[in-house]
């Protein structure tokens, strides 16, 4: 039997909910503040692996796939996948993996709202933001918000597969 062969039987012994996959966005990238938002994070969870990452066009597409519906575009009021290529493709992000009980839930908590002018002070997007909505919205294009973290456990063997590929799965050894 080959690695590939054993993925359906790996997946099915991982607790989903005890891991996520971290995007450090190019906002975050090009300000330097990778390390001081690792710091943060492994504050909360163990950070078991973190690498730099050029993006493709087919990883953000699959990543932001339910941003792309046309009518997302229209109540934004802009071409969402063009935005998305300017500000990824051909970027560098930082990927990592963040493990911990409940970890999805609580790097959901820790990396607060998506609008940083919303976000508590105590929270990376709060402390670190520097974008805004409605700042966003009045430039007519997405807003930079720094991370992003899986949101539930079922969305984390998706984003895996968008930033580890297929091999991915062989970093989610429970850690020790």
């Amino acid at each position: 039997m080959t690695a590939e062969q054993d993925l359906p039987e790996v997946r099915g012994r991982i607790d989903w909910s005890r891991w996520s996959v971290i995007l450090l966005k190019p906002d975050c990238v090009a300000r330097g503040l990778v390390d001081d938002v690792i710091s943060r994070l492994s504050d909360h969870v163990r950070v078991t692996h973190a690498r730099p990452v050029t993006t493709t066009e087919q990883q953000i597409m699959a990543h932001y796939d339910d941003m792309l519906a046309p009518e997302m575009s229209a109540e934004f009021g802009f071409d969402i996948a063009a935005d998305l290529r300017r500000l990824y493709v051909g970027q560098q992000v930082c990927v990592a993996l963040g493990h911990g009980d409940q970890a999805t839930e609580r790097l959901r908590t820790l990396i607060g709202p998506n609008d940083p002018t919303i976000a508590g002070p105590d929270t990376i997007r709060g402390h670190f933001g520097v974008d805004s909505l409605h700042a966003a919205r009045a430039r007519g294009q997405l807003m930079n918000n720094l991370i992003h973290t899986s949101d539930r456990p079922d969305c984390v063997e998706r984003d895996l597969g968008i930033w580890y590929g297929p091999t991915g799965i062989s970093l989610l050894e429970e850690p020790r």
